[in-house]
């Protein structure tokens, strides 16, 4: 089954490749308790820190983009990165209630 969001991030990742930019792509790949995003979502982000997508909400989403960059920098071809928010506190770093996510990052050509 085609998912027409997917092709849309992966057309534009392509486009940011053909204009020499580096791009990650960012995957939420398990989730435990309430998570704003299910496995399976995506989020490209490139070396300027442009973004099409989405792999959750509030804090952890501007999170992830800084990981992305960082990996880039750091020219690491892969990272897995976890976010763990209790409901006590999930408001004040801008998520609905509390969870666990674990996102996975990876440089593509």
């Amino acid at each position: 089954m085609k998912n027409s969001f997917d092709e849309k991030i992966l057309e534009e990742a392509k486009d940011w490749i053909t204009a020499n930019q580096k791009v990650v792509i960012a995957t939420v790949i398990q989730t435990w308790g309430s998570s704003p995003r299910q496995v399976g979502s995506r989020m490209i982000v490139n070396e300027k820190g442009d973004f099409s997508g989405s792999v959750s909400g509030g804090c952890v989403e501007s999170a992830v983009v800084r990981e992305c960059i960082g990996i880039i920098k750091e020219k690491k071809p892969f990272k897995k990165i976890e976010f763990k928010v209790s409901n006590e506190s999930a408001w004040e770093v801008g998520l609905a209630c509390g969870g666990e996510i674990a996102v996975y990052l990876e440089q593509i050509n």
